[in-house]
């Protein structure tokens, strides 16, 4: 796939998240409810300028797995972009890692405060099982399917179980970096490519080897997101640069250096190109993963 194809879809699928995310709460802020401060604070975040990652992971992810129509897909999609954003809102807290800034722009509980910010990020993740249950172009069994994939990938032996691994400076060496971003962005990735077969019916071989490809994905990700830490620009990047270490953690740029946490991500998108071998049509994700790992912010 050339750079062109590859940015057309990109752009289609963005384009389709950003539609339907944007209209999830827009008629409940115009209604002037006495909550309606919640709803404002919802919307702040979910519309705050996310890369879209998972959600369009979920989407080519449908598509590669025979569903007639991608677009009936992102329900399950804006889903995991829910429980993402309720994650960030949440990670951000002063109890938590207590950063000013998200995306390049104050973070939720600057803007409206530590208790709006936390049931912000609660209504997030109850809206997105609502999503979920009210997809109606899917089946009841891919409904199960796709709940069963997000509690388990954001819950308490999921990205959960990885933020508070983080939090209590579990990760001091490769090992137990791997384990602890495995479970607090790995996992999240995984779920992307679990939905989208679960929307398709996927066959179990196809989704072994895509939830292998995020599994990969994920972890380079992260990796990429520490080196970025250091080496990144702050404007481009959205947060300041050297808060991990500012806050006392320990990164995998720590452990491996700099040069070799950029080996590691090429390696590890080697590994998630790799899984797609006999995966017809996988041409956006491996473009995709080499886009990945060379990206800024």
């Amino acid at each position: 796939m050339d750079g062109k194809l590859f940015d057309a879809r990109f752009g289609e699928y963005t384009a389709a998240v950003e539609a339907y995310l944007s209209g999830l709460f827009e008629e409940k802020a115009a209604e002037r409810l006495p909550w309606g401060r919640l709803y404002e604070s919802m919307s702040y975040s979910v519309m705050s300028g996310g890369k879209r990652i998972r959600p369009m992971l979920t989407l080519e992810c449908a598509r590669l797995g025979g569903i007639r129509d991608w677009r009936t897909a992102l329900p399950f999609a804006c889903a995991l972009e829910l429980v993402h954003t309720y994650s960030l809102i949440h990670d951000d807290l002063p109890c938590m890692d207590d950063d000013e800034l998200r995306r390049g722009k104050p973070t939720n509980h600057v803007v409206f405060g530590e208790t709006m910010a936390t049931l912000a990020g609660d209504a997030l993740q109850a809206e997105a099982y609502r999503l979920i249950a009210r997809a109606s172009e899917l089946t009841d069994a891919a409904k199960v399917d796709a709940v069963l994939a997000l509690s388990r990938a954001s819950g308490a032996d999921g990205m959960v179980a990885g933020q508070v691994l983080d939090l209590t400076g579990y990760g001091h060496d490769r090992e137990t970096l791997t384990t602890l971003c495995d479970k607090k962005t790995g996992f999240m990735l995984k779920a992307a490519a679990e939905l989208g077969c679960a929307a398709a019916g996927a066959p179990e071989e196809l989704r072994g080897a895509l939830a292998e490809y995020a599994s990969r994905l994920g972890l380079a990700f992260q990796i990429r997101d520490d080196l970025l830490d250091v080496t990144g620009d702050e404007k481009t990047f959205g947060k300041p640069i050297g808060s991990d270490r500012e806050e006392g953690k320990i990164t995998f740029v720590d452990v491996l250096g700099v040069d070799g946490c950029a080996r590691e991500v090429s390696r590890l998108t080697e590994e998630a190109v790799a899984a797609l071998d006999g995966v017809e049509g996988g041409d956006f994700l491996i473009h995709l993963a080499h886009r990945l790992s060379e990206r800024d912010r």
